[in-house]
């Protein structure tokens, strides 16, 4: 019983998170917000100096979040499991909850609210490793940590390759943004009506390559907008690239988990 409980709950955070991340997108599409046209046109290119602040703080602010999973995903996961256990619809609300805070983040972001962005982003972070944490217990650790260190590495070098890279990847990430669209269909349809085991690894394979590609996109991404973005708008711009980053490890980590993880 505890295992089928582990597997639904790995089922519904893999799900949630691709729903979370196509809900993130919702304003990546229009970059229109970070550059006010103002009087004299649009803003002049900022300097290096604050280009490469925002890219910087970005990974960091990234990492910051991860941190706050991990501690959450060893730390919570006993009290929310009791809760999850007595009452199993508990679970939904967590992911309206989850799903909120990414509406109102993207709100917040959108006013240039950096600290409620900031707070609204650590929230979520906790409760991601809250939710997660009780995914573990049907892991080998051993075998969690060598799918996170798989994914740190698979991340860093498609992040890299964005920051590096002249070849414009807009079209890369319009491509994935549909095929996020596609998984989250076949993974609903998979969960509710085929049940497939087989069908559901075929999505995870799937679902690694299209985030390890939005990787790079996302990077690039960040790296175009801190280029054209005001000084003003730098440390909201940080946490929103932050976010973004921060999605797709977690997506290509669910994904390779559910491929390569030992159960216990």
């Amino acid at each position: 019983m505890e295992q089928n409980f582990n597997q639904q709950n790995f089922n519904q955070q893999n799900q949630y998170q691709q729903n979370q991340y196509y809900a993130q997108g919702q304003y990546q599409a229009d970059p229109g917000y970070y550059n006010n046209a103002g009087e004299g046109g649009v803003f002049q290119q900022v300097n290096t100096l604050m280009h490469e602040e925002v890219i910087a703080k970005s990974f960091l602010y990234m990492v910051a979040a991860l941190g706050v999973t991990a501690v959450a995903a060893f730390a919570a996961p006993s009290a929310m499991a009791k809760i999850l256990m007595a009452n199993p619809s508990a679970i939904y609300l967590l992911f309206i909850l989850e799903l909120a805070i990414v509406i109102v983040s993207n709100i917040a972001i959108k006013k240039n609210n950096a600290v409620l962005t900031a707070i609204l982003f650590t929230a979520y972070s906790f409760i991601t490793g809250a939710t997660l944490g009780i995914i573990f217990w049907a892991y080998d650790l051993g075998s969690v940590g060598a799918v996170f260190l798989m994914t740190a590495g698979m991340f860093g070098a498609m992040a890299v390759y964005g920051l590096v890279t002249k070849k414009d990847l807009s079209s890369i990430g319009s491509i994935c943004i549909m095929g996020v669209i596609g998984i989250i269909i076949a993974s609903l349809v998979n969960m509710i009506f085929l049940k497939s085991e087989g069908f559901d690894l075929v999505i995870s394979y799937i679902g690694v390559a299209i985030f390890v590609a939005l990787t790079a996109y996302d990077t690039q991404k960040i790296r175009k907008r801190a280029a054209y973005a005001s000084p003003d708008m730098a440390a909201t711009l940080a946490l929103s690239g932050a976010f973004e980053l921060y999605l797709d490890f977690i997506n290509i980590f669910l994904r390779l988990l559910r491929i390569m993880g030992r159960r216990k």
